[in-house]
């Protein structure tokens, strides 16, 4: 089975899981150059809030966008935007990814930012 297709499979699961629990789901996406967090609605039609290494304001101060300390950041970042919109507690989906390195740093952050999943 294809790596990818083996990943995707875990978070198909995992969002029907998180779609019964009813509430706000913040989904991660790493790629190999950058690190990209969304906070959706709990019925997943809206994006309340997003954060990026793309986003000038978040790579700034960072040496590189595909590090551990970069993830973090996104995180504190996304946790904010979260508070401002209004929202406390969410459901992590890590994608399918490995809760490991820059997923586990992003989901730290958020969680010392105040979101509790």
């Amino acid at each position: 089975m294809d790596k990818n297709i083996a990943r995707l499979r875990r978070a198909k699961t995992t969002r029907s899981h998180i779609r019964k629990l009813g509430v706000a789901r913040l989904s991660v996406l790493r790629t190999g150059q950058h690190i990209y967090a969304q906070l959706f609605t709990a019925d997943g039609s809206k994006v309340l809030a997003s954060a990026s290494t793309v986003q000038a304001d978040v790579k700034d101060g960072l040496k590189g966008s595909k590090n551990i300390e970069a993830a973090s950041k996104v995180g504190r970042v996304i946790a904010e935007k979260a508070k401002a919109a209004g929202i406390e507690k969410v459901a992590f989906d890590r994608s399918g990814y490995r809760y490991h390195g820059r997923i586990k740093a992003l989901a730290d952050a958020a969680r010392e930012g105040g979101l509790q999943f």
